[in-house]
């Protein structure tokens, strides 16, 4: 009897100016086939991919969904349908929309205070010295910028943006902690942790909402502590079909430089920087490829 290769897309998005390069795709393409796994990196609104060709569809690289999501969203769907989707279509339904950072407090994960706006309701920008606008369908820092105290003009008119866009705005605070201390990105694989990276702050002072920002500056390894872990853990654990999870990454950053908070849970299409711990590549590989053939 002869064996079929595993057939696995590696989901993606198309070459744009405004959307980040995936540095890391053709170390996992490489890495698959190396293998022996049929890996290919289809683009998501391509309408002549059959979706149903593949064992698997994993979401890598599709970093221009928050620009229409609905139509992401329905792709998810379609693609679900025809074949195995990664992560699930329950997951990223719940993740493409910031409001889970609610959800995430209201099971007691220490989060950044947030506030939502929605179009059409009354603005009250809050007294923090410094503080963060930005819409709660986004990726890589698109449409999000700080603001100090007598920057509220500036606030307003970020937030009526995309309340004119139809989007809703987030208020948080902005922690001054980031500039010293940077954000920690905790990426798993499977619910196990796989490795972490620091980087530098993403949003500088007077870098305007409607500029690309660089979204992941100065990225080095980093070892998390216990603390991060277990916040990280706390994180994962309140995701639909958590159990499902092929892949996660959990930001994090220092609240008066210790206690570890919730930025962000990346749980669609996040950037595994893989290319930072190329130690890791073998799990991946292992992930990737027993999902496929355990469809």
């Amino acid at each position: 009897m002869v064996q079929t290769k595993p057939k696995i897309a590696l989901v993606t998005a198309r070459a744009h100016p405004n959307v980040n390069v995936d540095y890391d795709m053709p170390l996992i393409l490489q890495a698959l086939r190396d293998a022996g796994v049929d890996a290919s990196d289809p683009i998501w609104n391509d309408p002549e991919v059959d979706w149903s060709q593949f064992d698997l569809a994993i979401l890598r690289s599709t970093w221009d969904y928050s620009w229409d999501p609905a139509k992401y969203l329905a792709f998810v769907d379609h693609c679900a349908a025809q074949t195995q989707l990664l992560n699930p279509p329950s997951v990223v339904h719940w993740n493409a929309d910031k409001h889970y950072v609610h959800a995430l407090s209201a099971h007691g994960v220490p989060v950044m205070p947030t506030t939502y706006v929605a179009p059409g309701e009354a603005i009250t920008l809050p007294e923090y010295a410094q503080f963060v606008v930005k819409p709660t369908v986004s990726g890589g820092a698109r449409y999000a910028a700080r603001y100090t105290a007598s920057e509220r003009e500036q606030a307003l008119e970020h937030i009526a943006y995309l309340h004119d866009n139809g989007t809703v705005a987030m208020i948080q605070p902005y922690n001054q902690h980031i500039d010293e201390h940077g954000e920690r990105a905790l990426v798993f694989l499977r619910g196990k942790f796989l490795h972490a990276i620091r980087k530098n702050a993403v949003l500088t002072e007077g870098t305007r909402f409607d500029e690309k920002k660089v979204a992941h500056p100065n990225v080095r390894p980093w070892t998390p502590s216990e603390d991060e872990l277990s916040v990280a853990q706390q994180a994962l654990a309140v995701a639909p079909q958590a159990e499902d999870l092929l892949y996660a990454r959990v930001d994090l950053v220092s609240v008066d430089g210790r206690d570890p908070v919730v930025m962000e849970l990346e749980l669609i299409e996040p950037n595994l920087f893989l290319r930072f711990h190329p130690e890791t590549m073998a799990a991946v590989v292992d992930a990737f490829t027993s999902a496929a053939v355990g469809r």
